[in-house]
This record gives structure tokens, C-alpha cells and sequence, in this order.
């Protein structure tokens, strides 16, 4: 493996991680356009691989904001359990959709995110 196809990856990750940690996000938001643009993966193979990645990194996030007391289990719970539900059938959706249309997808809730979160009122 080159340096470069180890460090960029590994870049990103510390990236995702970084701001997952502060913000919350970190998966779909950074590691997928981060896999499409700079790793030249497909949509579907970045999504796929973000999701991946995503189980390591909530489990060291879950075991420190555990330990701060930050964690509402109360929440976590059933919010879990609709989006373990909701993934299963998400993931059969992908799988049909082109990469063209799932990018297209992709750009419009992160703009839909984006906009509402400038607009929202602390």
C-alpha cells in the first residue's frame, strides 16, 4: 500500500472524526464527498463504506459521552430501533438506484440541511 492510498484515508477519517465528535456528523456529510471527490469511489461504494466506518466511531463517541453523562438512553432507544428498521430498507433502495440519482439525492438534503441549519433560530 502507498503512503498516499494509506494517509488519505486516514486523513479523512481524523476529519469525520473530529467533527463527528464536535457536531455530531462526520459519516455522510464528510467521508462520503470526501470518498467520491478525493478517493474517486462511487456513490453507492462511499455511502456503503461511510456507513462502515461510521460503527467504530459511534461506539468510541457512545462510550465517552456515556461516561459524561451526555447519552439520553431514553432517546437513544427507540430512535435506534426506527433507524436500524429504516437502514434495512434504505439499503435495498440503494441498490436500485443508480449512483447518478442516489449523488442527486445526496446534494439535495445536504443543501436542505444546510439552509435550515443557517435559518435555525438558537
Amino acid at each position: 500500500m502507498t503512503p498516499k492510498a494509506l494517509l488519505l484515508p486516514l486523513g479523512i477519517g481524523i476529519f469525520a472524526g473530529i467533527t463527528a465528535g464536535l457536531c455530531g456528523v462526520g459519516g455522510g456529510i464528510v467521508m462520503v464527498p470526501a470518498f467520491t471527490f478525493l478517493l474517486g469511489m462511487e456513490q453507492k461504494a462511499a455511502v456503503a463504506t461511510s456507513m462502515a466506518v461510521i460503527v467504530p466511531t459511534s461506539l468510541m463517541a457512545i462510550g465517552r459521552f456515556s461516561q459524561a453523562g451526555l447519552v439520553q438512553w431514553h432517546i437513544f432507544w427507540p430512535t435506534a430501533i426506527g433507524a436500524v428498521f429504516a437502514a434495512y430498507f434504505a439499503t435495498g433502495w440503494v441498490r436500485k438506484l443508480s449512483n447518478e440519482q442516489l449523488t442527486k439525492i445526496f446534494a439535495v438534503l445536504m443543501i436542505l440541511v444546510g439552509v435550515s441549519m443557517l435559518f435555525k433560530k438558537p
